[in-house]
Formats: C-alpha cells, sequence, structure tokens
C-alpha cells in the first residue's frame, strides 16, 4: 500500500476565482495545489474582450500569495456580438488560452451568453484556422426539456452538427457529467476532450435531493443518476488522454447557497486532489493518476508539462464545515489523503 504519491505538479483546467474579496478568499486555494488554470470569464459584467481579460489578469496576479508562481489562463466569455479578430488577437498575444461558451442562461452569470450557435459561427471558424480550444457548457436552456438531459440533448442538437461542419475545432467539453458525455468525447477525434469534477465523481443526484433539498450539493451541470457518475469514474481512471482535471470550484457564500433561490455551484478547490485520489485509489488507478492531473490537459491544450513535483501522503484529514464564508465540499467529513506540498 503506498504511503505517499509523488506527481508532476497539476493543472485545473476549469476553475471559478470571482472579483474582489472573494477572488481573495480562494484564489490561494487553487494557487496551493495547481500550476497553472483555466479561469472562467463569467464575471459580472463578463469577460469579453481582449482587454477585459487583460484587466482580470492583472488583479489576479496581485491577489496571488507571494512567490506562488501560478499562472492564470485567461478565457474570452463568447457572445453573439463577439468580435473574432479580438478573439484571434488576444489569443496571439497570450492573453487568451481559449474560449468559452455558455449557453444563455445556462448557469451563474451567463445571461449575456451565445443565444443561437450560428451567431458565433464566424468566431469558431477562426478558433479553428488559428488552433485556439473552445470551452463548452454542453446543456441546452430549452425549458421543455429536463434538467437531467440537458446535456444529451446538447450533444446531440449542437456539439455533434458543430464538429461535423467544423472539423478541425478543438473542444473541451468541460464538467462532463453524463454517460452520452463520455460516450461521445471517447468516439470524437484528437481535437475533442472532457474536464471531469471531483463532485461528479463522488456524488449522484441523491446527494441534492435524498432526504431534503441539500443545497450544497447543488451545481450546473446537476450531478445525474448512478449510472452516469459511475461512467465518469470509468473515463477518469481510464488512462485516456481525452480526460482530465477541471475541478469546476464555483465558490457561493454560505447565504446565497442556502436561500430560496439558491446559487449553483461547489466550493471544492481546497482540497481538490485529495478528493480526486480518494476516487483513484477506490478504483485500483493511482497508476493513471499523473495523466489526469498533469499531462492529458497540457498535452491537450498544446502547452509545456510542469516542471516541479508535489507530493500527497495517507494521512487522514477532516475538511472544516466552512472556509471563508464558504461550505465546501466534503464539508466535516474525513478524506484518506492529505497534500503536503
Amino acid at each position: 500500500m503506498n504511503e505517499s504519491l509523488t506527481i508532476r505538479r497539476p493543472d485545473d483546467w476549469h476553475v471559478h476565482l470571482r472579483a474582489g474579496e472573494m477572488l481573495r478568499s480562494v484564489l490561494p486555494f487553487t494557487a496551493r495545489q495547481f500550476a497553472r488554470a483555466i479561469v472562467m470569464p463569467n464575471l459580472s459584467p463578463p469577460v469579453t474582450t481582449t482587454v477585459l481579460a487583460r484587466l482580470y489578469r492583472e488583479q489576479i496576479v496581485a491577489a496571488l500569495p507571494e512567490n506562488s508562481g501560478f499562472n492564470p489562463l485567461m478565457t474570452c466569455y463568447l457572445t453573439d456580438t463577439t468580435d473574432p479578430d479580438d478573439v484571434e488577437a488576444g489569443f496571439a498575444e497570450g492573453v487568451f488560452t481559449a474560449a468559452k461558451l455558455y449557453p444563455a442562461g445556462a448557469t451563474t452569470n451567463s445571461a449575456n451568453g451565445v443565444t443561437d450557435i450560428a451567431n458565433i459561427r464566424p468566431v469558431l471558424e477562426r478558433m479553428a484556422e488559428v488552433g485556439m480550444v473552445l470551452c463548452v457548457h454542453g446543456e441546452v436552456t430549452d425549458p421543455e426539456i429536463d434538467i437531467f438531459d440537458r446535456e444529451a440533448v446538447f450533444i446531440e442538437r449542437i456539439l455533434d452538427p458543430l464538429l461535423r461542419e467544423v472539423s478541425e475545432l478543438k473542444v473541451v467539453f468541460e464538467h462532463a457529467t453524463t454517460e452520452e458525455a463520455v460516450d461521445f468525447v471517447s468516439a470524437a477525434g484528437p481535437n475533442v476532450a472532457a474536464t471531469i469534477t471531483p463532485q461528479h465523481l463522488h456524488i449522484n443526484r441523491n446527494a441534492m435531493l435524498a432526504g431534503g433539498i441539500r443545497p450544497h450539493a447543488y451545481c450546473l451541470p446537476v450531478a445525474k443518476r448512478e449510472k452516469h457518475r459511475l461512467a465518469l469514474r470509468r473515463a477518469a481512471v481510464s488512462g485516456s488522454p481525452k480526460f482530465f482535471l477541471g475541478t469546476d470550484s464555483a465558490p457561493h457564500t454560505r447565504e446565497t447557497k442556502e436561500s430560496a433561490c439558491g446559487c449553483a455551484g461547489i466550493f471544492n478547490a481546497p482540497f481538490a486532489l485529495e478528493s480526486y485520489l480518494a476516487v483513484f485509489e477506490e478504483e485500483g488507478a493511482l497508476v493513471h493518476f499523473e495523466g489526469f492531473a498533469s499531462e492529458h490537459g497540457a498535452r491537450f491544450y498544446g502547452l509545456p508539462l510542469n516542471e516541479g513535483t508535489v507530493t500527497l501522503e495517507r494521512s487522514t484529514v477532516r475538511v472544516p464545515d466552512e472556509i471563508a464564508g464558504i461550505v465546501p465540499f466534503h464539508a466535516d467529513e474525513q478524506l484518506r489523503w492529505r497534500f503536503v506540498g
């Protein structure tokens, strides 16, 4: 039995760092464990241009702990009126690493998102030309579609036709939650990959609904049936380079979660690696953890692998009930691994 595990320093390919005081509160947890992170642009107002992305990156860097070495990778929030020239220029200048597709109304601060994929076709074609990654929140927002089916319908109606028409576009299907997403990504070409969150590996929809409404288990996309959780676990631990780490850590204060219309999002950054590692151990797949956490994402994005390592040791750690006014994932639970840096 391994008593410790040392891997190449990992990256988080999907994180919400927020702004202002919340940014200063949550950023150290991501910077402690990860060398880089794809930072989501759904602020209010959103990060829709190269200028705004540069300003947001400056705010993040200013809030970093001293000598952290953390590198925030910025994304462009796509809207119906996004300028392809600005996206290309931001990518060429190294300001943008990717662009993010939020279907309008799909999740937190997505009201300014895309109302019809046809509206951003010129942007997507330009991204395919220059090799820029499209990060996708893969859900339709049609109110007639059951919320538990919105990911599968998005694949059928939007993503599959898009990739047939713009076949060279590099796409990350973010926070995959269904067996359908796993099957689609697995069968697609090398230009399609997916991130998987720790919460969707640990919980199914019972965690949110059984025994009462549990708002701190509510995120978007919502957790699904048990068969989907098991499909995600198989994909994550498989060693396939198409699946890699993306926490989708999305902090909200206790008050905004425990309200009449609670916010969607799970704050998992403080114990992200410990949470993932528990799954890989349970599945007998520790040998594949480094690839999932530290290699597959960087290679998909065409970025160099990180120098340096991190170590986790087998040691019980209790997750606090609250951190900086936020209830974290695994609150008041014990995890079997401890990040030691």
